[in-house]
């Protein structure tokens, strides 16, 4: 037990240090650019990428990404998916004062308390028997329409965020990055079982392995453009929500899953619903994430629209 928990809290570290390491990197490159900053991009990180792969900050935090990788897979070989995952969910904790130190604030007690308000929430609901299930084999028919809801919520997400200021707008551009992680999940298990089972031609001629590239793709871009655009601890927030939810609306559309009837489980749905609102509210409210925010607006990838002045991308669109 001792094993499984430690390698799962390390790996949550990890990937937090790896989000920070990845906003940094953005940022800087922003602050390189400041010819595209004037531009109208709805996505500027796009233009970043040849900047991001000269930075060893950047490179530094994708080999912190890889170590969490194999924490998480270690952790997952030593103990369930059922203890793994909520552990996970801890990143957000340690997201916190990583986000905090960027602007030389300490997290308030509010703040720690709505991060473990979220935390808890995911958790619960996690810990919930078949929440987030992406086991057996799926119907691919019913799998293509889940494909095309989630591509067509991603688009609605990201044309809503272009009318919103900093903050929500990094929200929402990271519940598009949460979406196609959820996705990629399922599809890293097709694949997986594919070569497994099947072997390596027949994987190559299947469509779930170029599903899984692209989701993992669009995933690393909307992922580096939250970060870039707003809060780090809220963007990691809304992708350690929508991530798990995004999941279970798969499993049960696709994998064949039961929603829970249980009145325990709904009890503990409900629970954990109103811990993530509680948390959610919190940190929407938080004077350290909103000076957080508008210290990325004015130096990030925020898309601007057209010459207007700092204090302006701080507020954003009203």
């Amino acid at each position: 037990m001792v094993i499984p928990v430690a390698l799962g809290f390390t790996a949550a570290f990890l990937f937090a240090a790896s989000a920070a390491l990845q906003r940094r990197a953005v940022l800087r490159a922003a602050n390189s650019d400041s010819g595209h900053k004037a531009t109208t991009h709805r996505l500027p990180v796009l233009w970043l990428f040849r900047l991001l792969l000269r930075q060893r900050v950047w490179l530094a935090g994708w080999i912190t990404n890889i170590g969490g990788f194999c924490s998480q897979a270690a952790a997952l070989h030593f103990g369930s998916v059922a203890l793994v995952q909520p552990l996970l969910v801890t990143q957000l904790l340690f997201a916190l004062p990583m986000a905090s130190a960027a602007i030389r604030q300490w997290p308030s007690l509010r703040d720690w308390l709505a991060a473990g308000a979220i935390s808890g929430g995911v958790a619960l609901f996690l810990s919930v028997e078949g929440a987030a299930t992406l086991e057996g084999e799926p119907d691919r028919g019913r799998l293509m329409i889940a494909v095309a809801v989630a591509a067509a919520t991603i688009l609605a997400l990201l044309q809503l965020a272009q009318r919103r200021g900093p903050l929500v707008y990094s929200a929402l551009v990271a519940a598009s990055a949460g979406i196609c992680y959820a996705m990629s999940a399922a599809m890293i298990k097709l694949t997986t079982d594919s070569l497994l089972n099947r072997g390596v031609a027949a994987t190559a001629l299947d469509w779930p392995g170029y599903l899984l590239a692209i989701t993992t793709l669009s995933g690393l871009v909307l992922g580096h453009q939250a970060y870039g655009s707003g809060s780090l601890s809220a963007a990691v927030a809304v992708m350690s929500i929508v991530n798990p939810a995004a999941s279970f609306a798969l499993g049960v559309l696709a994998f064949g899953a039961v929603p829970v009837t249980e009145p325990v489980q709904l009890v503990a749905v409900v629970a954990a619903g109103v811990l993530l609102t509680v948390g959610v509210f919190g940190l929407a409210h938080s004077p350290a994430v909103r000076l957080e925010t508008s210290s990325t607006a004015r130096q990030g990838v925020y898309p601007i629209r057209g010459n207007v002045s700092g204090r302006d991308q701080a507020r954003g669109p009203s």
